[in-house]
């Protein structure tokens, strides 16, 4: 094998980071089947800190986790 081969191995940072979406995403699902998207849009639009809001905040972190876990890795020399 050459110096230069890097085998990815097991990335914890990425599994977390699709836990987060998966949670986010069966929130605002729920959100979804238990009141119309109309409610559901007007609760993400107004003023105060509802669970739509907190939804789509943990699927961007489960994004930037995601994209964290999968950037490059530089190996020491």
């Amino acid at each position: 094998m050459s110096s230069n081969y890097y085998r990815r191995g097991r990335n914890p940072t990425t599994a977390f980071g699709v836990l987060f979406i998966i949670i986010g995403v069966i929130a605002a699902v729920r959100q979804l089947a238990v009141w119309s998207p109309d409610f559901f849009v007007q609760f993400l639009f107004n003023s105060e800190i509802t669970s739509e809001k907190v939804s789509v905040i943990t699927i961007c972190v489960g994004v930037f986790i995601v994209l964290i876990g999968l950037r490059k890795h530089e190996q020491e020399r």
